[in-house]
Order: C-alpha cells, then sequence, then structure tokens
C-alpha cells in the first residue's frame, strides 16, 4: 500500500504543481482521490497507470477537483482494447457528479469501452454556508447511457455519522463531512486485520498435516483429522496483525461533527490541505481552507502518525523558484511543526509516494 501524489497545487494546475489529484495504490490496484484539470497527463508522466483505476473518490465539485474526470475516462478508453472485459470503474463523490459526467459524456459524444457507476453522497445543511446552499434535485434523472450503470445514493449513517462506501473482507472506506463553501467530504481507507501467521510447532504437536488443512486453518476454518481430532484456528493461529489506515481530506475549514476524529483516530497516514500559511489564517477561513497550523492541531488531536500536507495556493514555492510576491512553501512544515510532537510532517510534492508498509505489532486477543 503506499500514496502517490498526482496533483498539490489549489484552484489550477501550474508549471510546477498539478491540481488535486492522489492515489492510493492497493495490492494492483489504484484508487484516485480527486481529478483536477490535467490529471490524465500527470498519471503518464508518473509509474502509474491510469488503466489499473478501480474506484475515484471526489471530495466535493469545485473544479479544481473533478474537471479532470471527462478526459481521463476517455483517455483510460482510448488506451484500452474494446475486447477487454474491464471491470466497472464505481466513482464516488457528491449528489450532482453523475449529472456532470452524463451532461458532459453526451454532449461530447464521447462512448467508454467500459461501463462507469457514480455512487453519490448526499450532504446536509450544515457542510457549507447557507447562501452557498442550492437545490439539486434537478439532478436525478432516469435514462442512463449505454456506458453508464445505474448508480446509488449514499445516504448519511445518522448513529455513525458517516458514510459506508465500501466494505468486504479486506478494507471499508468511509466519507465524513467537511465544512467548505460546498459541501466536502473526507475519506478514510482502513484495511481490515490481517490475520496472524500459523505456529507450526503447535500444528506439529496437534497432528495437522502439512498441506491444504493449513490453507483452512489460516482462512479461519475449524478442521477435523483423520483420527477425529478438532483443530480450531484459534489453537494455531497468533495474533492478528493490525490493518493499515489512510484519510485524505477534502478542502474544509474544519469538520462537521465527530465521526473524522473517530474515524481518523491513530491513522498511519493523514493527507489534510494546507492552502494559506498561519498569517493568513482569516482569509483561509474565509474562503473554507486550512492552514497548516489547523492541518497539524487535528493531526495531533487523531494522534496520527504521518501528516501530508497538500493543496497549496500557487504562490507557494520551492526556496529556487520564490520570486516577487511568493514565499518559501518549507515555511508551511516549519508551522505545522510547531504543533506536532512526534508526528512526521511532509510537504506534497507532484510524483512524491509515501509507502504505508504492512504493520508487525499484533492485535490484544
Amino acid at each position: 500500500m503506499d500514496v502517490t501524489f498526482l496533483g498539490t497545487g489549489a484552484a489550477y494546475p501550474s508549471p510546477t504543481r498539478g491540481a488535486s489529484a492522489t492515489v492510493i495504490r492497493f495490492e494492483g490496484e489504484c484508487w484516485l482521490f480527486d481529478c483536477g484539470e490535467g490529471t490524465q497527463t500527470q498519471f503518464m508522466r508518473s509509474h502509474l497507470k491510469a488503466g489499473r483505476i478501480t474506484k475515484i473518490f471526489i471530495t466535493h465539485l469545485h473544479g479544481d477537483h473533478f474537471f479532470g474526470l471527462p478526459g481521463l475516462l476517455c483517455t483510460i478508453s482510448l488506451q484500452s482494447s474494446s475486447t477487454t472485459n474491464k471491470q466497472p470503474v464505481n466513482i464516488y463523490g457528491p449528489l450532482g457528479l453523475r449529472s456532470f459526467l452524463r451532461r458532459i459524456m453526451d454532449l461530447s459524444h464521447s462512448q467508454l469501452v467500459f461501463p462507469y457507476v457514480v455512487h453519490e453522497l448526499v450532504p446536509t445543511r450544515d457542510q457549507c454556508p447557507m447562501e452557498e446552499q442550492k437545490e439539486v434535485s434537478f439532478v436525478d434523472r432516469d435514462d442512463v447511457s449505454l456506458e453508464e450503470v445505474q448508480g446509488t445514493a449514499i445516504r448519511l449513517d445518522p448513529v455513525a455519522d458517516s458514510y459506508v462506501l465500501v466494505d468486504n473482507e479486506q478494507f471499508v472506506i468511509k466519507a465524513f463531512k467537511l465544512f467548505h463553501r460546498i459541501p466536502s467530504f473526507g475519506f478514510v481507507v482502513e484495511e481490515k486485520r490481517r490475520p496472524g501467521k500459523l505456529n507450526v510447532q503447535k500444528l506439529k504437536e496437534l497432528g495437522v498435516p502439512p498441506g491444504p488443512l493449513y490453507g483452512k486453518l489460516k482462512d479461519g476454518v475449524t478442521v477435523v483429522l483423520e483420527n477425529g481430532t478438532t483443530v480450531s484456528p484459534l489453537d494455531v493461529l497468533e495474533d492478528p496483525l493490525p490493518g493499515r489506515k489512510i484519510c485524505i481530506f477534502g478542502d474544509c475549514s474544519g469538520i462537521v461533527g465527530d465521526a473524522a476524529v473517530r474515524l481518523c483516530h491513530e491513522a498511519d497516514l493523514l493527507v489534510h490541505e494546507a492552502t494559506l500559511d498561519d498569517t493568513q489564517a482569516a482569509k483561509a477561513i474565509e474562503h473554507g481552507h486550512s492552514t497548516p497550523k489547523m492541518a497539524a492541531e487535528f493531526a495531533k488531536l487523531c494522534q496520527v502518525k504521518k501528516l501530508a500536507l497538500t493543496h497549496f495556493s500557487q504562490r507557494y514555492k520551492p526556496a529556487s523558484q520564490v520570486g516577487e510576491g511568493d514565499m518559501d512553501v518549507t515555511e508551511l512544515k516549519r508551522q505545522a511543526e510547531l504543533v506536532l510532537d512526534e508526528q512526521e510532517v511532509f510537504l506534497a510534492e507532484d510524483f512524491m509516494t509515501i509507502g504505508i508498509p504492512i504493520k508487525n505489532k499484533r492485535c490484544a486477543s
């Protein structure tokens, strides 16, 4: 599992930073979080393969976070064989995303060689200022294009105060509410606990012959030996290994409710926007954004292990490129580190990859 930043700039792509796009690679799949203008080109410049994308998550419907989506889908299609049985690409994002994709694909007469499914998160009224709230009921239409598979409307679980997007044997992906100028979401990807290793010595003592029975026990299945002895996985498995957790925030000036704190607790990596530096805090909040201090305070509250700052205003440049009116981007890292204790802080750069290794410390039984 690793995280690669394809776009780390705010508002628009520039020669030094692409618009928002982050990829999590997990066991051969690519999961894309946001898809700003030019993301397809960033894929081509990276070590990643866009054809490996199986899931796309859009944090909110500002252009620098999803204008690249139609072009990326079309490019993947053009690079794919029409005979390839590619599985549907599942797309998750705020209410209105399905209508956007339908209209732009129809107007451009774009045809894909694979299907896509749009699952829309239904926001709540406390996610943006009252004057920015818009009626979006018009987006729900019955007609579905040939490439589109009917998706679902995902509503907030009022008890958990979050949205369940994916839940299978390996991992769970949830969304939580953020406050921005329009409804915005954060996502948490949590790997489920991995089974512990088989204790070979105990297997020998119990008389379990090497072979298929080992696999069944590893998968949690109780087996009965030829002599009638019943062997439970609990008898021969070591304690399970904890899963990994990555949290990715959309644009925000704060969280809504307490779900974000609970879901992001002890995350291996928190990816949080820091559009403006701390001296611009009032302006950042006015426009629904965060500063390094705000990001670091949340990271400290959740006791995350690593914090990656991203979505920088284009005024922040590397020291070698600072010009009139610009600021050294390393100042943002310094401001975050003033808040934190042991956590490591990264300044996200385009094409930077952060590995998330498997944990060796076992879970308590």
